[in-house]
């Protein structure tokens, strides 16, 4: 072996000296960098005076001019919503700009992303914005969207992908239609795993961005309902109520929900899996609009531990509704980890 316990070395891609604190095998020794152990293939050290004599630039390389820096999208200063180069309109996209930087190993790692609208249609939006993490609201934005025009909306830190990033919009027409939607409201929710494929994907094929398209044409208005007489209604004895006492003439809510099957069905274990789940969120459901309509202040769902399946999905509907101030899954001496609760705002 070439190094022994204690040499002082070199790590030739970044020139830094350290020293060898141990021998892994005949290939292999960890090495101690600025308090960092780390192993590395000998080929990769050196001894820094082997280092020091042995390196010479020749003259060609001194004369050589140096590259421009690089230039990353966190270094262009925040400027205006400006033109886009589509060409062609398709639609309105949610992008993701990733800016690299590189670890002690020289590998090349994301350290946030860059998070734009870009309006590729020929028409102007008027929008509200809003940014969930970890089901959490943590920003709001009232939004001009000009045509073919991007908007610079704010950084995602790469370690924040894991707290479920949701990302919510409600779009106006900034000049009404009458044969169009009075307003579209869309939410994008970012998985981490389907994204950390995606970055690997834009490295291999040299792209600039991540993009996910929230629409591409903007909803016609829907028919108007049928009129309906009142009068002919209560005459064949359905309950018709005044528009302003409709809370007093709901089924009372509850302050605790427990959607374990054997509390809502007798004959449930004939029911698939699938069907279990269903009939859980309907339930669920139901009790979660009776709290809003009684403008209840929370409500607690209790859902198990089991695989976790059911808790997802509740957290996964919970992100994208405007009246949930925060939510929480926590040990509970009642309920363990089993239950939620959730807190509204109105």
């Amino acid at each position: 072996m070439k190094y022994q316990v204690g040499d002082e070395i070199i790590v030739l891609h970044n020139h830094e000296t350290g020293k060898v604190v141990e021998i892994i095998n005949d290939k292999m020794v960890l090495i101690e960098v600025r308090g960092v152990q780390f192993p590395a293939y000998t080929d990769q050290i050196d001894f820094p005076y082997f280092y020091r004599f042995s390196k010479q630039l020749n003259e060609k390389e001194k004369a050589a001019p140096k590259p421009a820096p690089k230039m990353y999208v966190d270094q262009i200063p925040k400027e205006k919503p400006k033109p886009n180069q589509a060409k062609v309109a398709n639609g309105v996209w949610l992008s993701l700009f990733p800016v690299f930087s590189f670890d002690e190993f020289n590998d090349e790692i994301v350290d946030k992303f860059k998070i734009y609208l870009s309006n590729r249609t020929n028409t102007a939006y008027d929008l509200e914005y809003s940014h969930n993490l970890g089901g959490e609201r943590i920003l709001d934005l009232k939004i001009n969207l000009l045509p073919f025009h991007d908007f610079y909306l704010h950084d995602l830190d790469f370690a924040a992908v894991n707290d479920a990033p949701a990302f919510h919009f409600t779009f106006q027409l900034q000049n009404p239609q009458k044969n169009k939607a009075p307003f579209f409201e869309v939410t994008h929710k970012i998985k981490a795993k389907q994204l950390f494929l995606k970055v690997e994907a834009l490295k291999a094929n040299n792209q600039p961005a991540i993009e996910y398209l929230l629409f591409d044409h903007y909803p016609d208005a829907l028919p108007e309902p049928e009129k309906i007489a009142l009068t002919g209604l209560a005459a064949q004895g359905y309950k018709v109520y005044e528009a302003k006492k409709i809370r007093e003439n709901l089924p009372s809510p509850r302050s605790e929900v427990d959607l374990h099957m054997e509390k809502l069905l007798d004959d449930w274990k004939s029911m698939s899996n699938y069907d279990i789940l269903m009939y859980q969120l309907k339930e669920f459901e139901k009790w979660y609009d009776l709290a809003v309509a009684h403008r209840q202040p929370s409500l607690i769902v209790i859902h198990g531990v089991g695989s976790g399946k059911l808790r997802d999905e509740i957290h996964d509907l919970l992100k994208g509704r405007k009246e949930v101030k925060t939510f929480i899954n926590q040990y509970h001496p009642r309920y363990g980890y089993g239950a939620t609760e959730i807190y509204f705002q109105y």
